[in-house]
C-alpha cells in the first residue's frame, strides 16, 4: 500500500483530498500544521508529500527545499498544490524540487490521476 502525507492547513481540502485518496487504497497522513512535518516525513518515509504553499510556521516551498536538500528524503516526489497560479509562482516552485504544480481549485479525480501514475512511476 502506497503512503502518502498531505499537508495543508484548510480543513476542508485537506479532508477531501485524505478522502479521495484512502478510498483509492492509499495510506494517507494528513497535516494541519506544517511545523512537524518534517520530523514525520522522516519518520514515515512516504511515496508522495503534497504540500500547501502557504501555512502559517513554514511555508510549503520551505519544506519542499528541506526535503530535497535530505540525503535521505531527497528522492520522494513533492506536489505543490497552491492558489497561486502565476507563471514566476509556478517556476519558484519547479525550480525548488516539486515534480508537480497544482493549482487550486482542482478537480480531486485528476489529482489522484497525478498521484496514482507518480506512484507507478517510482514502482
Amino acid at each position: 500500500m502506497s503512503k502518502i502525507i498531505v499537508v495543508d492547513d484548510e480543513p476542508f481540502i485537506l479532508m477531501m483530498i485524505e478522502d479521495k485518496l484512502r478510498r483509492a487504497g492509499i495510506e494517507v497522513i494528513a497535516l494541519r500544521e506544517s511545523r512537524n512535518a518534517m520530523a514525520i516525513i522522516r519518520r514515515e518515509k512516504p511515496d508522495l508529500v503534497i504540500l500547501d504553499w502557504m501555512m502559517p510556521e513554514v511555508s510549503g516551498i520551505e519544506l519542499c527545499r528541506m526535503l530535497k536538500t535530505d540525503a535521505d528524503l531527497k528522492n520522494i516526489p513533492v506536489f505543490l498544490l497552491t492558489a497561486k497560479g502565476q507563471d514566476a509562482d509556478k517556476q519558484m516552485g519547479l525550480q525548488c524540487g516539486a515534480s508537480m504544480y497544482i493549482t487550486k481549485p482542482f478537480s480531486p479525480r485528476a489529482l489522484l490521476e497525478i498521484v496514482n501514475n507518480a506512484i507507478r512511476m517510482q514502482d
